[in-house]
Order: structure tokens, then C-alpha cells, then sequence
């Protein structure tokens, strides 16, 4: 009697496995360039008034964004328990498209945010942010990680790849702004960071509702 051959999934079903986790990793690296492109503007005053961040406080904004987005997915991801994956996803692709709708047509504040001043984050006035002034400017730039990371636990994405792909990019705006502000600030990014940011979240988004 012939030993039957073991199943083997079809390969379409493996190119379709394939181009969905490699889309998902598209999508978790746009969304660690969104979450973090505001920090282009922190970066770039604080350049401008020469007032220092060093390698230990970009990294502790760097994690604050991490830790902020783990809790984020964290709450999203045991939300899926109680509803349904098609729900999950519809839930998540509309938070994130929300996010970005919103930071696409927000109005432009008359007044700059007061953490874009470094007299405001410097408590000692030595030019100089450290760490322990880094931690409440890293909560502030968190927020967009906060909504992001809920969105993207609800729609049930690699929560290491999307915390590892937040503190990156947090780690490379801010660096890259505060040392190379003046070219920056002549380039399409420099100046429409929110569009950009918010054109990335309904694509992703969106993504997550049709895919």
C-alpha cells in the first residue's frame, strides 16, 4: 500500500502568506517614520538655538516612544479578544487613517509648541538637555506613538517590529534634525512633516481596512 504524501499548502496560499507578511513590514516601517516625523521640528529649533541633545537623551526619547507604544499595543491587542479579526482590522485601519485625516488638516498653531522652545525643556539653562529633562519631551512626542501603536495592536502587527521601528526612527529624526536642521529645513520633508506623517497613517490605514 502506497504511504500517502504528507499535505503541502498550495503555492499560491505561500506567495500569498509571503506578500502579506512582507507588506506588513512595509507598513510597520511607515508607521515608524510617521509616528516620529514631528520629532524634525524639535530637532531642528533646538539645532537652531545650539542648544545640545546628547546621544543619552536622544536614546531615553527613544525609549520613552517604545515603552509609550508597547502599552498602546498592548491595550489594542487585548481588545481583539472580545471582537472579531475582521472587526479588529476595520477598527485599527479607521483609528489610523482617523490619525492621519487629522494630522493632514489639523490648523496650524498660531502659538509654537512651547517644547519646540529649548528655554522651556532646558529647566537649568546650560544648553544641554539631559536625561531627566529628556523624559517629559519624550512623553510629549509619544502621543502620536500612543494612538499609532493602539491602531496597529488592534489590527494585531508585530509588536517587536513596530516598537523596534518607533525607537529607531525616533532615534534617527531627531539626530539627523538637530545635526543637519539647515538642510532640512530647505527640503519638502522638513517643511510638510505633519502631511507627510498623516498621508503614511491613512495609507496604512487603509491597508488595513482593504487588505
Amino acid at each position: 500500500m502506497q504511504t500517502p504524501l504528507p499535505h503541502r499548502p498550495s503555492c499560491i496560499y505561500c506567495r500569498y502568506t509571503e506578500e502579506a507578511r512582507t507588506m506588513q513590514w512595509i507598513m510597520i516601517l511607515f508607521l515608524g517614520i510617521a509616528a516620529n516625523l514631528d520629532n524634525l521640528g524639535i530637532g531642528l529649533a533646538y539645532g537652531i538655538q545650539k542648544t545640545k541633545i546628547p546621544l543619552r537623551s536622544n536614546v531615553t526619547i527613544a525609549l520613552v516612544s517604545m515603552v509609550v507604544t508597547y502599552f498602546a499595543m498592548v491595550t489594542g491587542d487585548r481588545l481583539t479578544a472580545y471582537i472579531s479579526v475582521w472587526t479588529a482590522d476595520l477598527i485599527g485601519g479607521l483609528l489610523l487613517a482617523g490619525i492621519g485625516i487629522w494630522m493632514v488638516f489639523q490648523p496650524k498653531p498660531v502659538q509654537p509648541n512651547p517644547f519646540e522652545d529649548p528655554t522651556v525643556a532646558d529647566l537649568d539653562g546650560d544648553r544641554i538637555i539631559s536625561i531627566r529633562e529628556a523624559l517629559p519631551l519624550g512623553f510629549l512626542l509619544s502621543a502620536n506613538c500612543l494612538a499609532a501603536g493602539f491602531g496597529m495592536g488592534v489590527s494585531g502587527s508585530s509588536m517587536l517590529g513596530t516598537i523596534s521601528s518607533v525607537g529607531f526612527f525616533s532615534f534617527i529624526t531627531i539626530g539627523a534634525s538637530h545635526r543637519f536642521g539647515s538642510l532640512l529645513a530647505r527640503t519638502w520633508i522638513g517643511r510638510y512633516p505633519a502631511v507627510i506623517a498623516g498621508g503614511l497613517l491613512i495609507i496604512i490605514g487603509l491597508v488595513e481596512i482593504l487588505a
